[in-house]
């Protein structure tokens, strides 16, 4: 009779384990299974970081590194960008090598130099968790594969939209802590500082390469585009970012090179103060001369880009 009810008793906790894991996964979303993904480090092949591990939420999803540490403690080669606002971009990271987020969304996973772990293999750790197996097979009705894992991380970047900064309000005509400093630096941005012929559109990017002067021929120097077209035109050019956040995403440029908003403005007012021997300097990159005014104006424009959810954080 004891063996009858133990019988019923383990029959009865299996049945409130299974309701209670198809209750846990009846919300379950790709998007929801992206974040998820993003945040594990048994993609990594060390299992010590995600990819949350650089591009921290805190930071507007980017690293407050210049060079962000994969693992066993190896530096990257380029400054991590923001992973935020990329629902709209057409190529990823600063050479272009990647044409889709879902494409984008694999190459740090497999990056020596960051999450150091073959696609094949981060699949097959998937496939062998079995809440992550049951998750695929919900969402996909397959398994883990290099197609759905790089959609399921895709779908969750494309959530990481914002449009409710200072700037944002502004145009909306609630002009509530928009100030006439962020007012002035508008006009320079648009006018004056020439920032509008790179940084146009709802996320301040055209989404072209550019050489803004940062290549200076040594050997050691990274040529940006160059590299994955081999074409000599593209030696120094990168990406041009976006600018949505920008107080929080330093330091900037591919190569960590300015700490602050300011530093970024005073050598794109005389590049040749910093850089004296550039080469292929794209012809937008000229001494601008704003007085100092003028550039703390157009600082405090670009600190107008922050959303609100970081403001009440900082």
């Amino acid at each position: 009779m004891n063996i009858v009810k133990l019988i019923l008793f383990l029959f009865a906790i299996i049945l409130i384990y299974s309701f209670t894991l198809r209750k846990s996964n009846s919300n379950l979303t790709k998007e929801l299974l992206g974040e998820k993904l993003f945040n594990e480090k048994l993609l990594s092949s060390d299992r010590s970081i995600s990819c949350a591990s650089c591009h921290k939420p805190e930071f507007a999803f980017s690293d407050t590194l210049d060079f962000s540490l994969g693992v066993g403690g190896k530096k990257t080669t380029r400054n991590v960008p923001t992973a935020m606002n990329m629902s709209a971009r057409t190529l990823f990271f600063f050479d272009g090598r990647a044409a889709s987020l879902e494409e984008q969304a694999l190459g740090p996973i497999q990056n020596p130099d960051e999450m150091n772990l073959n696609i094949d293999s981060a699949i097959n750790r998937l496939n062998a968790n079995k809440s992550y197996r049951a998750d695929f097979i919900k969402l996909y009705n397959s398994i883990a594969n290099r197609q759905n894992l790089g959609d399921a991380i895709a779908s969750f970047e494309r959530t990481l939209e914002t449009s409710n900064s200072e700037y944002d309000l502004f145009i909306k005509n609630k002009k509530n802590g928009f100030s006439s400093s962020a007012l002035r630096g508008k006009s320079i941005f648009i006018g004056k500082g020439k920032c509008f012929d790179c940084h146009s559109g709802t996320d301040f990017t055209n989404d072209e390469f550019r050489n803004i002067g940062l290549y200076n021929g040594s050997n050691m120097a990274d040529k940006g585009r160059f590299e994955i077209t081999k074409n000599e035109k593209d030696i120094g050019l990168f990406k041009v970012p976006g600018l949505r956040n920008i107080e929080i995403t330093a330091p900037y440029m591919h190569n960590g090179i300015f700490k602050t908003l300011e530093e970024v403005v005073t050598y794109y007012n005389n590049p040749n103060e910093i850089v004296s021997n550039s080469i292929n300097r794209d012809s937008v990159v000229t001494k601008l001369n704003l007085t100092k005014e003028e550039q703390i104006d157009l600082v405090a424009f670009l600190k107008s880009l922050t959303d609100r959810r970081f403001k009440k954080t900082k």
